[in-house]
C-alpha cells in the first residue's frame, strides 16, 4: 500500500477531519498527526511567526483580570472574559463573556453593553443542562458541563459547572471553572486536545490540590495558568504537589502572555501570570 498522499488527498483529508462531529471538540492538529514540530515559545509579547513569515493565526494573549477572570484577546480583535462577574476587567468591553458556576464572584445578572454573547455555564429552568457553541470571527466558544457541589445540602447540582473551551484557529484554551470531581472518559472525549489550561488551585472552594493534578494530567496540556487563589502559599502548594508531573515553572513580570500554537512548550510549563492571585 502506497504511502504517499497527493496535495488534494491531504487538504481533503483535513477538511474532513475539520467537518461535522470532529468541530465539538478540539482534534488533534495536522501537524501532530503527521509529527513533531514545536518548540519552547519566548511568551514575551513578541509577534511570532508561522512558516510563512506570516503572523500565526493560532495565537491569542491572554491576560489575568482577577479571581478567575482571564482575558483573550484574538489576530482578529475578538476579546474574551472567563467567569465574568461584571468586575474584573479593564478596557473596552468583550465581545464573549463566559460564566461558569453561579456562584456569587464568577458570575452577573447584568453583563455590561454590547456583548455579543452571554454563556452562562449552568441549566436555565426548564434545562437538563447548558450547551453552548458560538464563533465570532476568529474565536469559537463552546462548552462541557459537569456537576458541583450543593453549597446548601449535602447533594450535587448536576451539570452546575461547565468547563469553557476557546479556539483561536488551532491553538485551544480550556477554563475548568469550579471543577468539583474528576473527569470521566466521557468528559476527556468531549473536551478533546486542549493546549492552555487555566485551573482553580484554591483547594477548598473547588478541589484539593492534589485531585485537581490528577486532572490536569488527564487532560494533558502544554501550559497551566493558575487561578482562584490567595497568596503565594497557595501557589506555592500546588508548585510543591505538581512535583510528580515533572512542569517547568514560570513567573512573569506581567499579567499578560502570548501564547502561539507553533511555538508551544514540549514540556508541560506552569505559567503563574496571575502573581500571588486575589482580585
Amino acid at each position: 500500500m502506497s504511502l504517499r498522499f497527493s496535495a488534494a488527498a491531504l487538504i481533503a483529508a483535513t477538511v474532513a477531519l475539520l467537518a461535522g462531529p470532529a468541530l465539538a471538540r478540539c482534534s488533534k492538529n495536522l501537524v501532530e498527526r503527521l509529527g513533531p514540530g514545536t518548540h519552547v515559545a519566548s511568551l514575551d509579547g513578541a509577534q511570532l511567526a508561522s512558516g510563512n513569515g506570516e503572523p500565526s493565526p493560532n495565537r491569542a494573549v491572554i491576560t489575568f483580570v482577577g479571581h478567575a477572570s482571564y482575558q483573550i484577546d484574538t489576530p482578529e480583535g475578538v476579546r474574551a472574559i472567563t467567569d465574568y462577574n461584571g468586575v474584573n476587567g479593564f478596557g473596552r468591553h468583550p465581545d464573549i463573556v463566559t460564566m461558569n458556576n453561579a456562584h456569587s464572584t464568577h458570575f452577573t445578572d447584568e453583563p455590561e453593553d454590547g456583548i455579543t454573547f452571554v454563556l452562562k455555564g449552568w441549566p436555565e429552568p426548564g434545562q437538563t443542562e447548558a450547551k453552548h457553541d458560538v464563533r465570532l470571527k476568529d474565536m469559537r466558544v463552546w462548552n462541557v458541563p459537569t456537576n458541583a457541589r450543593d453549597w446548601g445540602g449535602s447533594t450535587a447540582r448536576i451539570n452546575g459547572n461547565s468547563i469553557f473551551i476557546y479556539s483561536v484557529g488551532d491553538l485551544c484554551i480550556a477554563h475548568l471553572g469550579h471543577l468539583h470531581h474528576r473527569l470521566t472518559r466521557e468528559h476527556l472525549e468531549e473536551i478533546g486536545r486542549i493546549d492552555v489550561l487555566m485551573v482553580p488551585i484554591d483547594g477548598s472552594f473547588t478541589m484539593g490540590v492534589p485531585f485537581m493534578a490528577d486532572v490536569i494530567k488527564s487532560i494533558d496540556p502544554k501550559i497551566v495558568l493558575p487561578m482562584h487563589y490567595w497568596g503565594k502559599y497557595q501557589l506555592d502548594r500546588f508548585v510543591g504537589l505538581m512535583a510528580p508531573l515533572d512542569a517547568d515553572f514560570v513567573w512573569p513580570d506581567k499579567r499578560s502572555i502570548e501564547v502561539v500554537k507553533e511555538e508551544l512548550p514540549e514540556k508541560l510549563t506552569v505559567i503563574a501570570v496571575a502573581g500571588e492571585g486575589g482580585g
